[in-house]
């Protein structure tokens, strides 16, 4: 029999076993005695097979299912909205009909270009946006001539950006009816230069020393509606979302484009910072690309447009600047396109000039009216120098043939949508020089379209621009060089000479005096 001493040492023990087994562990916060009991929980819940087998694996379950972390770094947990309810209202509008009366829609359905066919053509060129996106951006556009007041309108294409992409249209007001942003622009201009002059004038009083360096002539923008800026630019991130439109460009802004290599990061406030600096944020850079790709990659095929007779009678010595539809144009078989890019494609963009426009001016020719005779003396001086160098550039509706190789290749590269049906293929032209620029042409129909990066090739690689030369030190001479300090007995000999003259000047200023007065004595007798 059990003494009753012996159950009192087993109870001790089996309650100190049990504050063991209830003891936390210092890395998990758990202890054993809680983990066995929750893994004959489970064992009597779910009875599995083998039960000796997996004993370490439902433990191991156990203790994983333990393992929540609650905390969250989230500010505040509102549900949020799902991409797909994000994209619906963002695209509200562009499914919800407008109030039109019929003459508009009939003039906005004349303007809006049939993107639907363009993106068949170009899909069927291996190039487009997708059918999706297409119909999207028909929309966008159709929002878009609702809006503004424009005669032409056209998908430009789509720039490639870092954060976000830039869907391009381009358009044209009616006459009287353009936006006004030159004028903004030239008004804070004059409001900057009429605070300069009252500085000026404030500080005539103690003036302050200013700097001889006088910084070149600024090259004069081109007109609205003129050369780089024909046509007016409208972007946006996502059809749906409002067009903003671009500035108009500056020769410096094409200049400077012209030297650096940056992607763009969709925020059309961002700063460019490059070497050469950049005059301007990224939508005036965007601006600047765009009108460099238009100038090298829009293309047309031969004969289609053509110059207008009335034009051609008037001698103008300089190159036209616009042209008219050929109503006779027949069209060339896409095989002739492909197979002989160079004469049947033509430009039909300005070129651009070194100088940053399309047309070239004298800067330094003074704006101020001038008399005849002053002219006639320009005219002759005129006629007697040589023209500078970049004045022209090749004219309007120059064939491909005339384009120059760059890097050891061809500037375009051609071909056929599909060979197997040439009846039905449409001929392809690619861009080298500018890639992700891409042309069509299908009978009597033709388009050009941008999708890329908006950066021109660059060969085996680019090379940025040096850095001027840093400004040259002061020249050394007497008159700038320190003298070195003299000694004491340097300083000793140079006061008696000093004194020595001083006594001279004295002694030959007495003897004159005498001398006046002994002539004044001689005068008196």
């Amino acid at each position: 029999m059990a003494t009753p001493g012996g159950n009192q040492d087993a109870d001790k023990s089996a309650a100190s076993f049990k504050a063991f087994l209830m003891k936390n562990s210092t890395e998990s916060n758990t202890n054993l005695y809680d983990h066995l009991t929750r893994v004959l929980m489970r064992v009597m819940d779910e009875p599995p097979h083998n039960a000796v087998d997996v004993i370490e694996d439902l433990s191991r379950d156990v203790k994983r299912g333990l393992l929540q972390y609650n905390q969250s770094t989230l500010q505040d947990h509102q549900p949020t909205a799902t991409a797909g309810e994000l994209l619906a209202e963002q695209q509200r509008l562009l499914f919800s009909p407008g109030q039109e009366t019929e003459e508009d829609e009939v003039e906005v359905e004349t303007l809006l270009p049939n993107v639907a066919e363009i993106g068949f053509y170009l899909e069927q060129a291996g190039v487009g946006l997708g059918r999706e996106e297409t119909q999207r951006i028909f929309l966008a556009l159709k929002q878009l001539l609702d809006s503004k007041p424009l005669k032409y309108c056209r998908l430009w294409g789509k720039i490639l950006g870092v954060q976000s992409n830039y869907v391009v249209a381009e358009v044209q007001y009616r006459e009287g009816e353009e936006e006004q942003l030159s004028t903004e622009d030239e008004e804070k201009e004059g409001e900057t230069q009429d605070d300069e002059e009252e500085d000026e004038m404030g500080e005539v009083i103690d003036p302050l020393p200013r700097s001889t360096y006088k910084p070149p002539p600024v090259v004069p923008k081109e007109a609205n509606g003129t050369g780089a800026n024909k046509f007016v630019y409208h972007v946006c991130k996502e059809p749906g979302l409002p067009w903003i439109e671009l500035p108009s460009v500056t020769p410096a802004q094409i200049s400077a484009a012209r030297q650096i290599r940056r992607f763009f990061t969709g925020r059309l406030d961002a700063p460019v910072v490059s070497y050469p600096p950049f005059p301007g944020n990224e939508a005036n850079y965007l601006r600047a690309q765009i009108a460099r790709i238009s100038a090298g990659t829009q293309v047309s095929p031969h004969g289609f447009y053509v110059f207008n007779e009335e034009e051609g009678d008037e001698e103008d010595e300089e190159p036209r600047d616009s042209y008219v539809v050929n109503p006779d144009f027949e069209g060339f078989p896409a095989s002739e396109m492909a197979e002989k890019p160079g004469s049947t494609w033509v430009h039909h963009v300005q070129h651009i000039l070194e100088q940053g426009r399309c047309t070239w001016v004298n800067v330094a020719v003074k704006p101020e009216q001038e008399s005849a005779e002053e002219e006639e003396e320009e005219k002759e001086e005129e006629l007697d120098e040589p023209e500078p160098k970049g004045k022209w550039g090749p004219p309007l509706l120059t064939s491909l043939s005339q384009d120059a190789d760059m890097f050891d290749g061809p500037p375009w590269s051609s071909r056929m949508s599909s060979t197997l049906t040439s009846q039905h293929a449409v001929a392809v032209l690619r861009s080298n020089l500018w890639p992700g620029a891409h042309a069509y042409a299908c009978g009597k129909k033709f388009e050009n379209i941008y999708i890329g990066w908006g950066l021109k090739i660059a060969g085996d690689g680019h090379t940025p621009s040096v850095p001027p030369p840093p400004q040259q030190e002061c020249i050394s001479g007497p008159e700038v060089s320190e003298a070195l300090a003299p000694t004491l007995e340097e300083e000793q000999a140079q006061k008696a000479a000093l004194e020595e003259q001083q006594a001279s000047q004295e002694e030959s200023e007495d003897m004159d005096g005498e001398e006046e007065e002994d002539e004044d004595d001689d005068d008196e007798d």
